[in-house]
């Protein structure tokens, strides 16, 4: 799963800058930053956080292909 193109829909959505999503992850802006530049990926539970603001926010991100 390409988690850069599913955090930047996911912030889009929500109107949100990378620092202010990590916040609401609880990690830093270069986390983000790196995430969405495909450097890096989220941690497992990252992954749940993640999850949990996309079922909170009922955000359908539909898949590409």
């Amino acid at each position: 799963m390409d988690y850069s193109n599913l955090i930047k829909r996911l912030r889009g959505k929500l109107i949100l800058s990378q620092t202010e999503l990590a916040n609401l992850l609880g990690v830093s802006f270069s986390s983000v930053n790196r995430w969405e530049n495909g450097k890096h990926e989220p941690t497992i539970k990252i992954k749940r956080k993640l999850n949990e603001l996309f079922l909170k926010y009922k955000i359908i991100v539909e898949r590409e292909g």
